[in-house]
């Protein structure tokens, strides 16, 4: 993107603070964008934003409009879903633009990258840019993001890391997301990417049970590699399920030769890496996680 570009924010899942979302706007045309504000945004309704039909013409104006080069969205939470299949893709199919989001945005990251191939970014939302983010290394990774600049990001090694180099188009994000994709028209094609995994809020048992979805539906046999992320506020029933989130990924792979890192910084932490999903990665593993992405 280029300076005087300009940036759509809309809230096409649940509610956003408007004064939050003034302050993300303040923040971006810091950075030289024209940042046009939705009218989702600071509403309400129910869960949501506002109802399905105007987060639907509000996001779908967005993806239309040729002045527009970027969406942020402003939140996750739960609401995609309910509109991506009546959102129609003609016009950004000819003229794309970043959609920038996580969590609940996995929806359409996965959907976009499995019917037509094209670029997102898997990103904090405006929700993630606030006073006390400012000016720190994973706001500035959405700035390098929207410039165009390549990025090479570095972890510190994990104990249950699986060393190893490869390379592939990276696609993935929210587990209970693509979860819930797995058998639909938006299930991404693993075969020969680095998958990104991470969550939040979810009782252990059912990080399980996800994993194993994703195994019985071939999501983890081809793998290029894989990216875990963060996994934060797990839940537990009564009776604890005896394995950490890490553990039981670890275990449900450990029949597989690629490389696998835990603890990369991308997920529902402050510590949350802009990364373009449906582009080329090379991933190395060994004293330190090393992910670039490749030109």
């Amino acid at each position: 993107m280029k300076k005087g570009d300009l940036i759509g924010i809309t809230c096409s899942s649940s509610k956003m603070d408007l004064q939050a979302a003034e302050y993300a706007r303040g923040v971006l045309s810091s950075w030289g964008y024209r940042v046009h504000l939705g009218i989702t945004v600071g509403t309400s309704f129910h869960n949501f934003s506002a109802p399905d039909e105007l987060r639907l013409e509000e996001l779908q104006d967005m993806l239309d409009d040729p002045e527009i080069k970027a969406i942020v969205f402003g939140r996750g939470g739960y609401g995609m879903v309910c509109i991506l299949d009546k959102l129609d893709f003609t016009k950004f199919r000819k003229s794309p633009k970043w959609l920038c989001g996580y969590s609940d945005i996995t929806t359409l990251h996965s959907h976009i990258q499995r019917k037509f191939g094209i670029a997102t970014l898997h990103s904090m939302m405006c929700s993630g840019i606030t006073p006390d983010t400012l000016d720190n290394e994973y706001v500035r990774s959405l700035a390098t993001a929207l410039k165009g600049k390549p990025y090479r990001y570095t972890t510190a090694a994990h104990p249950l890391n699986r060393e190893g180099k490869t390379s592939g188009i990276l696609v993935g994000g929210n587990l209970s997301i693509l979860a819930n994709l797995s058998g639909t028209p938006s299930q991404v094609n693993t075969k020969g990417k680095i998958l990104l995994l991470e969550d939040i809020g979810e009782y252990r048992y059912n990080i399980d049970r996800m994993m194993y979805n994703l195994k019985r539906a071939g999501w983890l046999d081809k793998l290029a590699g894989l990216v875990v992320g963060s996994f934060v506020d797990g839940k537990e029933t009564d009776t604890p399920f005896g394995q950490s989130e890490y553990e039981i990924i670890s275990n449900l792979v450990k029949e597989y030769d690629y490389p696998v890192c835990f603890g990369f910084p991308s997920g529902h932490t402050a510590e949350n890496y802009s990364l373009k999903l449906g582009v080329k990665h090379e991933l190395k593993i060994g004293a330190k996680t090393i992910l670039t992405e490749q030109l």
